[in-house]
């Protein structure tokens, strides 16, 4: 059994480009290196789009459970938003 289990990809042109480019600028020694560090990036967010998620957004709606008084109407939501675009300096 290997440690390290080999995957093998078919990418984009112009993936593979970015890829090539980042090892020859010398930013990453090899191809498997910016792979690696591209998937770690995707790790990341992941997580804090599941913590997001667990934390705010389940405290968020636990909060309207508890008080449903205190949402937005769709109407009110939309007419901030109308604002915000219309004037974007006041937001």
């Amino acid at each position: 059994m290997s440690l390290n289990p080999q995957i093998s990809v078919t990418l984009p042109d112009e993936l593979a480009e970015l890829v090539r480019k980042k090892v020859s600028s010398g930013e990453y020694a090899n191809e498997a290196d910016v792979i690696l560090d591209g998937l770690s990036l995707i790790g990341e967010r992941d997580g804090e789009l599941e913590r997001w998620l667990r934390e705010d957004v389940v405290a968020a709606c636990d909060a309207f459970d508890a008080n449903p008084a205190s949402g937005t109407s769709a109407d009110e939501l939309l007419a901030r938003l109308k604002e915000k675009r219309e004037n974007p300096q006041s937001a």
